[in-house]
């Protein structure tokens, strides 16, 4: 089966001004994906890892400095006329006129990729119903609520039926009951076998929605596969304990450092977080360790391995603490 997004060691670089003469940050540094036609495929990362830069070169938006891209069977670089008419995009910021109503939107964007009038009075009916549109269809398109518009910034993506839509950051301020709608939206293109790249920097979101998923970081992929292939690479559970400071967590972590019941042993700040073969009866000798030297933990979890505790395990540090970094 012949991918329809292809892309291999895709680099970028951006001079920064105010950094001192010749400033080079290297966004993507060598990114290569396979994606297979109607896949849901998640690109999970912090702010600033570089998602949204591959996105925009695989969308012919930003130039390639190296490597190479084919999507819907086209190279990127040198058709990307051809790229544009077979792919959808809905940013982070949309592209819908403020000014004009979501009706008057979806006719002229389905009117600027060559449509029919009629063709394109049919396509909206189509997904007044299928994005439930009808309620606010004929409204400026700045009196939308959040959701409103999100669902708009699709049906514009799609109204053209591209064979891939993109999204950044679908979900980005959205309520839970929105994002749960948003979901439902994605999971049924799928079904009508459109290809779908997905930038999210949401866990959950990127665990629900993705068949599969590579997780990239400071510019490159650190691992790719289905979140279950993914979250299998630890085995057992995760206990993560909230000590005082990031000197009680190193202590706690020295003083288990040569316990059989312990797999592998992390520390992301003053958190020491333990992959174990049983949680369930690791607990209660955790306890006594702890006791022994004595240490409390101001906070003790059980779970199952995430997608964090992947991120963790493969750069050292949580997804929501590299975020922040980022900010």
């Amino acid at each position: 089966m012949s991918a329809v997004i292809e892309a291999r060691n895709l680099k970028k670089s951006f001079t920064v001004k105010g950094r001192g003469p010749g400033s080079v940050v290297e966004a993507v540094r060598g990114v290569s994906l396979s994606i297979q036609r109607a896949e849901v495929f998640g690109f999970l990362g912090p702010n600033g890892a570089g998602k949204t830069t591959c996105q925009r070169m695989l969308t012919t938006l930003l130039p390639i400095d190296g490597g190479e891209a084919f999507v819907a069977g086209f190279d990127v670089r040198r058709e990307p006329g051809k790229v544009r008419r077979r792919i959808g995009y809905v940013g982070q910021l949309g592209g819908a006129d403020s000014s004009a109503t979501g009706r008057e939107d979806l006719m002229l964007s389905g009117r600027l990729y060559g449509m029919s009038r009629r063709d394109t009075e049919s396509r909206i009916r189509e997904l007044e119903t299928s994005l439930e549109l009808g309620e606010f269809l004929d409204r400026i398109v700045r009196s939308y609520s959040g959701g409103q518009r999100r669902r708009l910034e699709i049906a514009l993506g799609i109204i053209h039926e591209p064979d891939v839509l993109f999204m950044d950051e679908p979900t980005a301020g959205l309520d839970p009951q929105n994002r749960a709608k948003l979901w439902e939206y994605i999971r049924s293109l799928k079904e009508k076998g459109i290809t779908l790249f997905l930038t999210t920097h949401y866990l959950d979101e990127a665990d629900a929605l993705s068949d599969r998923l590579a997780i990239i970081d400071q510019g490159k992929i650190v691992c790719e596969g289905t979140p279950a292939e993914l979250k299998r690479q630890i085995s057992g559970d995760v206990i993560a304990l909230r000590l005082k400071s990031e000197a009680d967590a190193g202590k706690v972590i020295a003083a288990l450092a040569d316990k059989d019941f312990i797999n592998e042993l992390k520390q992301d700040d003053a958190t020491a977080v333990l992959y174990v073969k049983d949680g369930a009866r690791a607990m209660p000798v955790l306890f006594e360790i702890l006791k022994s030297i004595n240490m409390a933990a101001e906070t003790i979890s059980l779970s199952a391995p995430s997608l964090d505790d992947v991120f963790l395990k493969q750069t050292g540090r949580a997804l929501r603490d590299a975020d922040k970094e980022e900010e």
